[in-house]
């Protein structure tokens, strides 16, 4: 399936507001209900492409500039009426995820699931959860910009409509800045070191995991100690949070993993640089870094650092300072990470599928999530080292999980797209006993579709190029395939049999909106130049030395006014030239086919001379 990012961005907009806009209001909520996750996801569907690509901004004078996305907002009204619309349901999302006391709300809501304990509770449906932070951080960056944005251009609005919209930014901006506070925070206090000993059960787990070759138990943990030496000290220095006094981080006695909890972590202290409730409410989640979760964290702390956060005065002296928390801390992880899937002189642990976690718990789709950390790290680096053997991965796992190969009846791989992995929220209990929390994670396809296409920005030869964007077109089929078909939401996703194929099925805002990150993903890689290898260049430029030889020589022959015929063919054989010599580094293949074009006309010119003089 061919990967057109703009259109598919346009009809996913389009889908999304006959989903949401019904007869002249907004309807939120989805298949899962409300809460704060998926609300933020609904919103972040129209926001997050507008504010990070100029060619989808959403002010006044862009959509008057662009006739398609003018045609898809017609359902909100006119240019100024979009922006009034979008103000709306982002003040709309804040009255309902803040409490009486002006605390941000972080809920899971409805996406917490029965795990095989019991259905969750009222009281355990309120605790917050690092789904919550993650995308409220991505949600309330998009909206700041958003709203920047709409302010300058009503700088210069006089209409009364206009005036009033301003004076709503005005009131709406700060509150947008108070739950990006929070939401930093509450990421800070649910980052976890966790360090068991070597001789206990997660221990012996790490310890398995990254053995490949059957190596003794005290090289192992001499060779582990030595790959973490720097990253221990790291962790030791920088980012020593919530950890049991008194406790070396660099005992080599212990196992080391750093990331994310699902929540609060239970040994968090209070984040004393964060004001309002989630500076000082307990943490709930046990002290072990969760995959899925630690992905979200590190995609919503990178919101923060994309090239175009950096814009004056958008984040406040003291968010600054949380953000640089935050970065140290996603570096460190991420380092882990990718580190940790390589260890080793032989076969890699992630190689070694599934990924087994220190609780005993193996899926592809933790392999999946270890490998978009892998993957991630590469781009940072720009490095293209391990990256033929992470593509292997990749095409493994899309094999694994039927993208590429066909399901056949009753197939497990299926249960890794619906209802996905479920993962056990541990400590979850202490508010409700006997009942675990679950938190259900189907988006194993919009991953590997969206690594696929960051690694694909990576690649430096047209193979491995292309075999990236070959899994990323079969996984966007797969996708598709299961895009809703029927009804006002369709369009969007997720087709889950019977349930997708009702007469008006409600979409999954969860996958939805990861659908929207991959095409998003998707315009930024192909906006970028095609490869340019040297041995793509050496090629050009033999053919265009010859051309550029045989121009000369034609123009010796030349003895015709300036304005005949052939001086004016070789003439426009000479600016074709020019312009393959401009492009050369950048686009070779085009300024060799230009190259090649001239040489077949300067033949033809050649052969016509030649024939006339026998």
């Amino acid at each position: 399936m061919r990967i057109r990012p703009r259109q598919q961005l346009l009809d996913l907009w389009r889908a999304h507001l006959r989903t949401s806009f019904r007869d002249g209001g907004w309807v939120w909520g989805g298949r899962d209900g409300r809460n704060s996750i998926s609300d933020a996801e609904q919103l972040m569907c129209l926001l997050y492409p507008s504010t990070e690509l100029a060619s989808f901004a959403l002010d006044p004078d862009s959509i008057e500039s662009a006739d398609d996305i003018a045609a898809v907002m017609a359902t909100l009204g006119d240019n100024l009426r979009v922006g009034g619309a979008l103000v709306t349901k982002i003040e709309e999302f804040f009255d309902s995820y803040t409490d009486a006391d002006g605390n941000p709300i972080f809920a899971g809501g409805s996406y917490f699931r029965d795990s095989g304990f019991g259905e969750p509770s009222a009281a355990q449906r309120e605790l917050e959860v690092v789904d919550s932070y993650s995308m409220s951080l991505s949600l309330c960056i998009a909206s700041l910009r958003f709203l920047r944005g709409l302010d300058r251009y009503l700088v210069h609005e006089v209409r009364r409509e206009g005036t009033h919209l301003k004076e709503r930014i005005h009131a709406l901006t700060p509150r947008v800045s108070v739950r990006l506070t929070s939401a930093m925070g509450g990421l800070i206090r649910s980052f976890v070191i966790h360090t068991p000993p070597f001789s206990s059960s997660a221990g012996q787990e790490i310890l398995k995991l990254v053995n490949q070759t059957g190596a003794p138990v005290k090289d192992v943990i001499a060779d582990f100690s030595g790959a973490l030496e720097q990253i221990r000290v790291q962790a030791e220095n920088d980012v020593r949070s919530g950890h049991t006094p008194g406790l070396d981080l660099r005992d080599d006695n212990l196992a080391f993993e750093c990331g994310w909890a699902w929540g609060i972590d239970t040994n968090a202290g209070p984040a004393v640089e964060v004001t309002g409730r989630v500076a000082t409410q307990p943490g709930y989640a046990v002290t072990e870094p969760y995959l899925y979760f630690t992905l979200v964290a590190l995609d919503g702390i990178k919101d923060l650092y994309s090239q175009r956060t950096q814009e004056p005065a958008l984040l406040e002296p003291h968010q600054l300072q949380l953000a640089e928390a935050l970065k140290r801390r996603a570096e460190l992880t991420q380092r882990y990470w990718s580190t940790i899937s390589r260890f080793g002189t032989g076969r890699w642990p992630l190689e070694d599928l599934p990924w087994r976690t220190s609780d005993g718990k193996q899926s592809d789709y933790y392999s999946l999530a270890v490998t978009a950390f892998l993957i991630q790290d590469l781009l940072e680096r720009e490095s293209t080292t391990d990256l033929a053997r992470t593509v292997g991965v990749l095409r493994q796992l899309a094999q694994r999980a039927r993208i590429i190969n066909r399901q056949v009846p009753d197939d497990p791989a299926a249960r890794l797209h619906y209802p996905g992995i479920t993962l056990t929220l541990k400590g979850s209990e202490v508010v409700e006993p006997g009942t675990v929390l679950g938190y259900h994670v189907s988006d194993f396809t919009t991953l590997l579709l969206k690594r696929s296409l960051q690694a694909a920005r990576l690649a430096r030869d047209v193979d491995t190029r292309e075999e990236l964007l070959d899994l990323a077109a079969s996984a966007l089929q797969h996708m598709q395939d299961r895009a809703i078909t029927g009804g006002r939401s369709a369009g969007l996703w997720d087709n889950l049999g019977p349930v997708g194929d009702a007469a008006d099925a409600a979409p999954s805002w969860f996958l939805t909106e990861r659908m929207m990150e991959c095409l998003v993903v998707a315009h930024n890689t192909y906006t970028r130049p095609p490869l340019a290898t040297q041995a793509m260049v050496n090629a050009a430029i033999g053919k265009l030395s010859e051309a550029e030889h045989l121009l000369s020589q034609e123009f010796l022959q030349v003895s015709d006014a300036v304005y005949s015929s052939r001086f004016q063919e070789l003439a426009a054989i000479q600016q074709s030239l020019d312009r393959a010599d401009e492009i050369l580094t950048k686009r070779p293949h085009t300024a060799e086919a230009l190259a090649a074009d001239a040489l077949l006309r300067l033949n033809a010119l050649a052969y016509a001379r030649e024939d006339a003089t026998r």
